[in-house]
């Protein structure tokens, strides 16, 4: 049975929402994942962004990675065996979300639907595309980190954080 999951705010009668499709990939490395806190959103985010037209999820999913830590991906991401000739199985994220991003006056005006990846990097090196967040800007955590940065991170990022330290290593 399908049920409406609308995130946290309502949207008044005769208000449409605009929805933007992203993907979000939680990198591990050595027990740890890569954020970084976003300008304009102001929260402590992994590595992603939007889906451009041309593109599948798991392919924004690694390019997102690609330019924003300037490292190649191997997304933790099962594919199903369900093939025939007029459809392939692409990578499954670990998560689909639903997330609010503008709220105001307790009504959303814009969401993303974020399909959320964990992947493997082989180093803890950062060197972003020109124009991205500046390597500076990225930390590590390892588990203990997540867990003692629960006043400074929203709860998914923790705990995906967390799942995907598990999941990758």
């Amino acid at each position: 049975m399908f049920r409406n999951t609308q995130a946290t705010a309502s949207r008044p009668t005769g208000m449409e929402t605009t929805r933007h499709f992203v993907a979000t990939v939680y990198v591990v490395n050595d027990g740890a994942i890569a954020l970084h806190e976003h300008e304009r959103l102001g929260m402590w985010l992994p590595p992603g962004g939007h889906i451009d037209r041309d593109e599948l999820p798991h392919e924004a999913a690694t390019r997102e990675v690609r330019e924003e830590i300037g490292q190649r991906v191997d997304l933790v991401a099962p594919i199903d065996d369900l093939d025939s000739p007029t459809a392939s199985s692409i990578p499954k994220p670990q998560h689909l979300l639903l997330e609010d991003i503008n709220v105001h006056d307790g009504a959303v005006g814009h969401q993303h639907i974020d399909f959320v990846y964990y992947g493997r990097v082989a180093s803890r090196e950062i060197d972003p595309a020109p124009g991205e967040t500046s390597a500076d800007a990225w930390q590590w955590f390892d588990t203990d980190d997540l867990r003692e940065s629960q006043s400074m991170l929203e709860s998914d990022v923790v705990d995906a954080g967390i799942r995907a330290i598990e999941t990758v290593e």
